[in-house]
């Protein structure tokens, strides 16, 4: 088997038509499913060893496992998908829906068959214009086509634009035409998710991973990648690199050779001073912290993670304080506030840093900015408050001396010549890209 695995074809062929995706082979996988029966394509997927692309990276076998059979809930069964992305620095589930869609409606087809649902609703970040039109001709194309639908319904439902309703719950209750808001667990959605029903939400990667893992069987793809971290992941390098882009790669690659080899190193031929690994929700990596394989343990080990693979470079130029200025900005205005921690924390960590940029922050500041992370993390009804405060804190934490400097010298020795000093560095939106598999 070739490595390529969500991507392949895709740059030979346009895959985004039924017929040349049939003519390679497409929807061959869903045919096969249909005839193992729901319980052998858990299994099958449960020995491929797949986790979850959207950033918990929980075994995909043991989510659909969850779900109770039709005798002992008669409830109807959903599959939703998380196609909101609005992760900063991650961008790679635009490219694969606007890519390989069928690919993809295949994988929620599979899926549905697994868990017995009759609905998908895909919910799509309203932004993705394109790749919400290439689905919509994608499905127009699959009408009449009942051997390959065979009663299950696709909706596409488009998000309004919050980041908060990237969280399972959050996104269930949007669907729901409600306020996106986490709900309190248990319930899990597994047992009690869309209109109280049992519910699989899953990401657009992991779905697009189904089809090749039902084609060539679950062992075979777990022999890609390396142990925690089967397979391949698509991941979207951005910032301060001469070839930003999504990239295939087999998981277990380092991350030095996803900045120097696919990206191809730093603009400008400058020296890196950090990365942000899996968006902006992940620990920092320093430059002397990327001989490290991209994959659970390598990552766990340094106290990160490959989130949804959002990898940020960024230039010896930049300022800590700046990023985390945007960074807690972020969160602070994406918190749906219906928890104390994450409403009044990410507001008073933004404070803080604002006034360290500004050069009017006391020496006690930087424990208490600190403190305020702590006092967040753990505390909150979902992960958004946690997750900006462990990124922070990991700024300050590796870069301590950057954060005294402003003390010291009463403001930024960086200033406007940080290219953080405006807004972070954009993250653009390469759905053109090319897309390389390096092996592992």
């Amino acid at each position: 088997m070739a490595n390529e695995v969500v991507f392949a074809d895709a740059y030979e062929r346009d895959l985004t038509k039924l017929a040349e995706y049939e003519a390679t082979g497409g929807y061959a996988a869903l045919a096969k499913a249909r005839t193992m029966g729901p319980q052998a394509v858990i299994d099958e997927v449960s020995a491929s060893e797949l986790r979850g692309r959207g950033g918990a990276f929980f075994p995909t076998g043991r989510k659909w496992a969850f779900i109770p059979k039709p005798d002992q809930n008669p409830n109807p069964h959903y599959l939703v998908v998380n196609a909101d992305e609005s992760e900063p620095g991650s961008f790679k589930d635009n490219e694969i829906m606007a890519r390989v869609p069928h690919r993809f409606i295949e994988g929620c087809l599979i899926t549905a068959h697994a868990v017995e649902a009759k609905w998908v609703f895909v919910y799509i970040r309203g932004e993705y214009t394109r790749p919400y039109e290439v689905l919509v001709a994608a499905l127009e194309e699959l009408k009449g086509r009942e051997d390959i639908l065979d009663g299950v319904t696709i909706v596409l439902h488009r998000g309004a634009g919050a980041y908060i309703c990237g969280e399972e719950t959050a996104l269930l209750e949007s669907l729901e035409g409600k306020r996106g808001q986490p709900r309190t667990k248990p319930p899990f959605p597994a047992v009690e998710g869309l209109y109280r029903s049992p519910t699989v939400v899953n990401n657009v990667e992991t779905m697009a991973t189904i089809p090749p893992i039902i084609d060539i069987g679950g062992a075979e793809y777990a022999k890609l990648g390396v142990p925690d971290s089967r397979g391949t992941r698509v991941v979207s390098i951005s910032g301060h690199v001469k070839r930003p882009g999504n990239y295939e790669i087999e998981n277990g690659t380092s991350v030095r050779s996803l900045i120097y080899d696919l990206g191809g190193g730093i603009t400008e031929d400058r020296e890196l001073k950090a990365v942000i690994p899996g968006g902006s929700s992940t620990v920092i990596l320093r430059y002397d912290e990327i001989d490290v394989g991209y994959d659970f343990n390598s990552l766990l080990a340094l106290k990160t993670a490959m989130g949804s693979a959002g990898v940020v470079v960024l230039d010896d130029r930049c300022c800590m304080v700046q990023l985390g200025i945007r960074i807690s900005e972020f969160y602070e205005h994406e918190s749906c506030g219906k928890c104390t921690p994450c409403r009044e924390g990410t507001r008073w960590m933004t404070q803080i840093l604002r006034r360290l940029e500004a050069g009017d922050a006391e020496q006690h500041e930087l424990d208490l900015l600190l403190d305020v992370c702590d006092r967040i993390n753990g505390k909150c009804l979902c992960p958004l408050g946690e997750t900006a405060a462990i990124a922070v804190a990991s700024y300050v934490d590796k870069f301590r001396g950057e954060f005294q400097q402003h003390v010291d010298e009463g403001g930024c020795p960086f200033g406007e010549s940080s290219p953080l000093h405006n807004v972070l560095a954009p993250v653009a939106m390469h759905t053109h890209s090319p897309v390389a598999v390096v092996p592992a």
